[in-house]
């Protein structure tokens, strides 16, 4: 999620410290019924699974092209690092935070 345009992890995220905050989780990025770019990324190449991880690899990497607009592979691979899936070998995710990036 994101807490005040920052991505967290909502497991370490203590709700009763977040009064205040402004909180978005990757529901509330799709816009008037259009999902956002990454979100549409992740789907048009296949960059989830099981669906478990894809909450936290979608905000953290909004978050991340936020701060850098054309991060290399392992720049992202970096960046995700705290999100753990089991279910792929993360080409997808990267590929879809690549395409992402050419449309935000």
């Amino acid at each position: 999620m994101h807490i005040d345009g920052k991505s967290v992890k909502s497991c370490t995220a203590f709700a009763a410290d977040l009064k205040g905050s402004k909180i978005t989780t990757i529901e509330g990025l799709a816009k008037n019924g259009k999902m956002h770019p990454m979100q549409e990324a992740f789907k048009k190449l296949h960059g989830l699974q099981c669906g478990f991880c894809t909450p936290g690899m979608v905000m953290s990497a909004v978050d991340l092209l936020k701060n850098n607009k054309n991060p290399s592979d392992q720049e992202i691979r970096d960046w995700l690092e705290g999100n753990i899936c089991r279910c792929t070998g993360y080409q997808n995710i990267v590929a879809a935070v690549k395409e992402a990036a050419t449309k935000m």
